[in-house]
């Protein structure tokens, strides 16, 4: 059996009510729980948490899926705190024992102290850019991919816990241009495709 964490990282503040990556993950533990290969756990990042108790999911889970939109190209400031305080606390204790280096040799094997090794993760972002700010030559990003440009330091904090990416699903134009249905069809095959097939 495959053990699921799902974190919902959607931030209720400002403008936002965080409705679209609610709808994200609740799709992502309706799909997990409907397979009985499954066990899942969640967070939403809004509720109140034991970040020992987090580190434990962590530790637990096969595979962590994360779930954020992205403010000012970055995560929102409540989904940034929750991993400060729970990787903080999974010091020595699941998350990553050090840096990975040395005293006796100091400038090599930075970022290899993880004690996730084995585990996998997957991130989906939501986002106002559309797609084609990525992608076309001139505008904004500058044809940098989301996971190579904007998300490239959360890739390098899971690779320095020892996970390795699964392939990660972006929502774009969710502001001005949604298509919530659509998306929910790609992301179920999306899913389809990483887990059972």
């Amino acid at each position: 059996m495959t053990k699921i964490f799902i974190i919902n990282g959607g931030q209720k503040f400002g403008h936002s009510g965080g409705r679209f990556n609610e709808t994200i993950s609740n799709e992502t533990l309706s799909f997990f729980k409907n397979n009985n290969d499954f066990e899942v756990k969640t967070t939403n990042i809004n509720d109140d948490y034991n970040p020992a108790a987090e580190v434990e999911k962590f530790v637990w889970a096969d595979v962590i899926i994360y779930h954020t939109p992205i403010w000012w190209f970055q995560l929102p400031h409540g989904f940034k705190k929750y991993i400060d305080v729970v990787f903080t606390e999974g010091h020595a204790k699941g998350i990553y024992k050090s840096d990975g280096r040395s005293s006796e040799n100091p400038t090599i094997n930075y970022g290899t102290g993880g004690m996730l090794h084995g585990k996998k993760y997957m991130l989906t972002t939501s986002w106002n850019a559309p797609k084609e700010a990525f992608t076309l030559p001139g505008e904004f990003f500058s044809q940098h991919s989301v996971d190579e440009g904007p998300l490239f330091g959360f890739h390098r904090m899971n690779a320095f816990t020892g996970m390795k990416p699964l392939q990660s699903m972006h929502f774009h134009d969710i502001e001005k241009n949604a298509d919530v249905d659509n998306d929910i069809k790609l992301y179920h095959k999306h899913l389809t495709q990483l887990f059972l097939n």
